[in-house]
This record gives structure tokens, sequence and C-alpha cells, in this order.
């Protein structure tokens, strides 16, 4: 778009092309959005940078000898400092790698599984394939049972990399899958058992160092990469149905990280090749996938946990990363941890916390940075918390699901580091809009677009959502070179959602004044009750989620109820506090089943009912209180913690019986 044809500005995004009224059945768009940083058009990549492979290729040349990948020693028993490869080390091993995949018989467009936890050889595996034109297909078991001989079948997978410890799974899925699957290749060791299973179907197993000789007495000219050409296969969790398999492109990834550099640079928070990682989000997700390309094109440090969230502090606290990407629930349980060590302290010390993090949080709301709205207060108040993010954190990214707003505000002021709050999809390769250092008012938003894409909303009528409002909301719509090139062999799901050139997300957004957007709920969640009532029940949850008793909440109605109804997961400090305060004795499982604590818990939800003003059909009238927060592990959420409202039904369905029995004046 030529600059020209820009006619309006809000603070941090230009409008490029001007609304569209509802015609020939579709709804109204509102006006196309892009980034303030891309009023002069999109960031280019460099010259010469096509493919992933051109990322990691540069910085060799550029870096050779900083410390790449790296993993704490073990030594005697005990973990130890972190030892460093360089990139030039790194990228030894991959031409080995590289190699051997090609004397194996696999070269360009063969698709190549990698499956475990993040490690230096995930890294160097990725690197071969983006080599040799193979397309890297992350394996991911916690999309569900039967999720990886899924995609093997699926994807055509010839041949796997594999964690040590994930071959058996592996070896589960080789009765259906041999006739794609031909090759695995052990991150670690092999035992003799598992070699004569694999052999016994006609295939080939190699432990990490056999395989690196395989092709040690060959080479093999590496192909010319095209922007075009398919990079990743990344499977999605649905909330329903099969995986399905995104196809991302060299030039998606590239003009994502282009346009990510560009946003850093205008914030003055760019990348440099002092700049330390942890790896441990999951590389089969393309949030970790692109922060990490992106760490790898400016020469940086990546550094890889042990495996184990209970040693997550600790992995921290020796790798002292300066950026931290998470996902809210690893910052929800950082803030619990904080607001525990505070509520146990003595009072002098409470209140000092108080006093100097009001103060703080006064000085940010008139507009003063963070790091100097309350130097003092920083230094000899929440340096502790500073610390125990390893002390050199400076940006904390978060991502994959929404962050409450409690938690966010409380840890920009805390944390004395940004707190950047992100949204993005698979099919939008990532990251496509992010709040901005420093702006306050953007606290509950996930910011404006990232300056490498256009944006708009659409109208969903049936929602009540009007794209052409004074205050905007509609369905969040992306368009740009950023997006997927389409669902794997789903031509008709691809049709759905890709729309004269617009992505259409399903997700529901609402611009605010300054230019971000807030998510404020899900196209495809709303149902009718009996009454004829539409409830759009994502912008509930996320509306009860700001209630201090809860840690999550399922809403739950359907047109053949009047009211409804909702399964909470309690903030355990809150009901314990509650409980002592009420000379309730026992555990927290006995609190959960206590009548009076499912009173308190409906109280305060009605309460912030009657705060927000919502309609009378909007209440929870009942509640089911579990002790046991929603989990992967009894497949009620996606890795990325959205939740699977049909798993939800059937786990809880005896429940929701239970409520609806006990009629709409029941806390039971």
């Amino acid at each position: 778009m030529e600059r020209e044809s820009v006619m309006t500005q809000k603070k941090y995004i230009i409008e490029v092309e001007k609304a569209k009224e509802a015609t020939d059945g579709r709804p109204s768009m509102g006006p196309v959005f892009r980034s303030l940083f891309a009023k002069d058009g999109f960031p280019a990549p460099v010259e010469g940078l096509d493919s992933c492979w051109d990322v990691f290729r540069l910085s060799v040349e550029k870096n050779p000898q900083n410390p790449m990948l790296g993993r704490r020693e073990i030594v005697n028993g005990e973990p130890g400092k972190y030892k460093w490869q360089s990139y030039k080390e790194i990228y030894d091993l991959v031409m080995r790698v590289g190699n051997s995949i090609r004397s194996c018989g696999y070269g360009e467009g063969v698709k190549c599984g990698i499956y475990g936890a993040n490690c230096p050889e995930w890294i160097i595996s990725m690197e071969a394939c983006n080599a040799h034109g193979l397309c890297c297909v992350p394996l991911y078991d916690t999309l569900g049972a039967g999720a990886v001989e899924f995609i093997i079948c699926h994807a055509e997978v010839s041949i796997a990399f594999a964690e040590e410890k994930k071959i058996p799974e592996l070896l589960k899925a080789l009765l259906n899958a041999s006739k794609y699957l031909r090759t695995l290749v052990s991150f670690g060791k092999v035992t003799p058992e598992q070699k004569q299973e694999v052999e016994k179907l006609g295939l080939a197993i190699y432990s990490w160092d056999e395989f690196l000789q395989v092709g040690n007495d060959q080479s093999f000219d590496l192909p010319v990469k095209k922007k075009t050409d398919m990079c990743t296969i990344m499977y999605t969790s649905g909330t329903t149905g099969d995986p399905k398999g995104v196809m991302i492109s060299n030039e998606s990834i590239i003009m994502l990280l282009a346009g990510v550099k560009r946003l850093l640079e205008s914030v003055n928070e760019q990348l440099t090749d002092k700049d330390v990682y942890l790896s441990y989000l999951p590389l089969a997700h393309i949030f970790d996938r692109v922060v990490e390309e992106l760490f790898i094109w400016h020469g940086a440090s990546i550094g890889f946990w042990r495996g184990d969230v209970k040693l997550l502090i600790e992995d921290i606290g020796e790798l002292k990363p300066s950026i931290f990407c998470a996902v809210p629930r690893v910052l929800d349980r950082v803030y619990s941890g904080l607001a525990q060590k505070i509520s146990s302290r003595g009072f002098v010390k409470k209140t000092m916390f108080n006093f100097a993090y009001s103060f703080k949080l006064h000085n940010m709301k008139k507009g003063r940075k963070h790091g100097e709205a309350a130097p003092l207060c920083d230094k000899v108040v929440f340096d502790k918390v500073k610390q125990g993010l390893g002390g050199n954190v400076r940006l904390i990214l978060s991502g994959a699901a929404p962050l409450s707003t409690h938690v966010e505000g409380f840890l920009r002021v805390v944390a004395c580091a940004h707190v950047l709050q992100g949204y993005g999809l698979t099919e939008t390769c990532g990251g496509t809009f992010i709040s901005l250092p420093n702006e306050l008012s953007m606290l509950g938003t996930v910011g404006p677009p990232v300056p490498n894409v256009d944006v708009c909303l659409e109208s969903v009528p049936e929602m009540g959502y009007d794209a052409l409002s004074s205050t905007p909301r509609g369905e969040i719509c992306v368009r740009g070179k950023t997006l997927f090139s389409g669902y794997y062999k789903r031509e008709d799901l691809t049709k759905d959602v890709l729309i004269d050139g617009w992505f259409h997300t399903g997700d529901i957004g609402e611009w605010q004044p300054d230019g971000s957007l807030r998510i404020i709920d899900r196209k495809k969640n709303i149902f009718k009750l009996s009454q004829g009532e539409y409830v759009a029940v994502e912008n509930l949850e996320n509306i009860y989620g700001s209630v201090s008793a809860i840690d999550s909440i399922w809403v739950y109605g359907n047109s053949f109820e009047s009211f409804l109804v909702a399964v909470v997961n309690p903030n355990k400090q809150v009901l314990e506090s509650w409980a002592g305060e009420n000379d309730i004795t026992g555990d927290f499982n006995s609190f959960c089943a206590n009548a009076r604590a499912k009173d308190f818990i409906l109280g305060e939800l009605t309460k912030t009912a009657k705060e927000k003003k919502l309609k009378g059909f909007e209440f929870i009238k009942a509640i089911h209180i579990d002790p046991v927060p929603f989990d992967i592990e009894r497949d009620l959420i996606t890795p990325t913690y959205k939740k699977k409202r049909p798993q939800l039904l059937k786990h809880y369905q005896n429940a929701i019986d239970n409520m609806y029995k006990g009629g709409s004046n029941s806390s039971v």
C-alpha cells in the first residue's frame, strides 16, 4: 500500500484501507490497519536470506566462535555449569547429520519427524533438515492419544529423530506406521532389544553416535532452497477432531523474523549476540520455534533446561537468561509463589513491599518507564524477584493463551523487566500482535500488530459484534506473507479460513483507542439458552476469570436449560485463607467439597457479574469445585491451554447433571 493511501492514524497503528459495508451475504469489514512501525512498508529480509537454512548459515559465517547451544554438565550426579558448543561446532555436527540423512536415501521434500523435549540434538536435526530441503515435522504426543501415529501416517514421515526415552512410544506406533517410517534415530542410546524389534520389521534404528558415522565417507551438495519451499508442517491441537497439519514455508518464517526485528529495534530492545535464551517451551510449537530462529539469526546463545518443571527455576538461576518466554501457566506459578512469600512475611516487610509496589505503580501510571519509576524500590525491594529469574532478564514474553490481567500487572511492577503479552497462531507463524514496553495502558491487551501484517476486524452479527461501531469488535482477520500455505491434505479446511487472502482466526478482538487489541471472545464458542438468549461463553470466562478466589473456570450451558453453571478450580491460597477466617478445619480437598466454600465462591462470581453489569442470563447459578486443575493428562485442555469443551463436558457430565437437578438457586 502506497503512503498516499494512509487515511487515519491511532497512536500505534495506521489505517491503510477503508472499511467495507456488508455485501453479497458477507459481513461488513472494518478498516485495514498495520503497525505504525511499518508506515514506510513492511521490512524486507537482508540480501541472501531466503530460507531458514540461510538464517543459520549466515550466522555461522558471522559468529563462528559465539556460544550457540548449551546444556548443564552433570558431575557426580549433580548439575553443574552450562557447557557450550559454538556456532561452528554445531555447524560441523549439522553437516555430519545431513550427510547421514542423505546416505540413508532421504533428500528434498522428504518428511522428517522430530520427537522429544528440547535439546541440542533437536536443533541439530532441524538444521540438517533445513540444509538438505527435508520438511521438518515435529511429533507432539500431548496432542492426544495416538497423535504420534496419526502424524507419521498423515504426513508420511520417512525418518524420525527422537529423545531416547521416547523411542518406546515410537515403537508402539510402528505397527501401523512402518509403511511410511523406515529409519529411526535416537538422541541417545538404543538397546539391543529395540534394535531387534525394529529390524524384524525391516527398518533401521541408530543411536546418535552411530548415526553420526553413517555418512562419514560421503559428501552431498546442498540443494538450492526457495522461499516458497515448505520448511515445516506443524500439527496443531484442535479442540475437536484430528490434529491439523499447518504448512509453513521458508518465507513465512523469514518475514516473521524481519517483522519482529523491526519491532524490537523500534522500541530500543533489539537483540544482540550477547543475549541468552532458556529453551524449555516445546520446539514443536511455533512460539518457541520462531523465537529460537530469531536468537540464531542474531548469533545469540540458547541454553536448554533439564526437562523437569520443578527444576526450571534452578536452571534459570544458573543460565541467567536475558529474554524469558513463558505461557501463562508458568507466570501464574511465579505469581502464586511470590504472593505466598509476601503474605508469609512479617508486618514490617509486608508493609514495605506494599508501599514500594503502590509507589512504583503510581509512577508507571503517570508515564514513567519501569526502570525509572522507582529505582530505589527496585534495588531494595524488588531485586529478589529479579534474582529469582537469574538477575539478567529484561524482556518477559507471554504467549499461547491469555495472561490474567492481575498477573500481568503485578509482574510489570515487580519483575524489573518488560512484561509483554502477545497473540498469534501457528497459521500466522506465531507472533502477530505484541504489547509494547512502558505502555501501561496496554495491560490486558495483546498490543498492536507486528510490522509484517495487515489486520482488520470482520463483523459477527449473530454475536452482536460490529466492526464498524464506535468501539470496533469482530473476528480478527490477518493478511501478509507470514501466513501459512494451507492445511496439509485438507484443502476443504483451508478454504474455510483463507478467504480472499485473509486468514480468519476465529478469535474476536476489540480495538482500543491507542491501536492495541483486546481478545474478548471466540467465534465458535456461542450457544443459545432455552429462552433464546445467545451466550458468548469465552467472553464470560474472561470476566469471571478475574475473580481472585479461582484459578480457572469452565462455563457451561445448552439450549435445553435456562441458566448457566460452571466448574471452577479454586485458588488454594485464597480458599485456605477463607477457611481459616471461618474456623473451617481440614485440608484443601475437604474445603473444595464444603457447601459453604461453594456459596463463598459463587458469591464472588455473582459480585463480579454485578460489577461488570452482566445480563441476568449471564449470571452463573451453580458451581462444582474441582481441586485438580484442568490438565492435559485428562485431555481437558490443549498443549496451549485452550479448553477442550466436548472433553470437559464428558468428564464433568455427572457434576453438570447434579447442578441442573439442583435448580437455579443451587450452589451444589
